[in-house]
């Protein structure tokens, strides 16, 4: 027994198709270390194609931040993949870099 579900299920197929539409190509503002974007985080350097880290103050805390970017409209928006690092956090891993190091050596 199969249901047809009339306008929806264009509507469904349509979103579909969009969704998983090849990504335009935009021209991407090419943004150097320690400028300041629109959101008011500071840009320190590109790790990947859709990976940032940046410096930025949100709820009046500071916040080194690793993050998922994606593109919208012709603009990098940042993506839910990614972590926020508290100063602490930060110091904290700092301080572990040659432990790392040494273990992906």
């Amino acid at each position: 027994m199969s249901f047809k579900r009339g306008k929806g299920k264009d509507k469904e197929e349509d979103d579909f198709i969009s969704d998983h539409a090849p990504p335009k190509k935009a021209s991407k503002k090419e943004a150097s270390s320690g400028e300041e974007e629109e959101d008011g985080s500071i840009f320190i350097c590109e790790v990947s194609k859709n990976r940032r880290v940046s410096v930025r103050n949100w709820n009046g805390k500071v916040f080194v931040d690793i993050r998922e970017f994606y593109l919208k409209d012709g603009k990098q928006m940042p993506g839910k993949k990614g972590i926020s690092l508290s100063i602490d956090q930060w110091k904290e891993l700092r301080a572990h870099v040659d432990e790392i190091d040494k273990a992906l050596a």
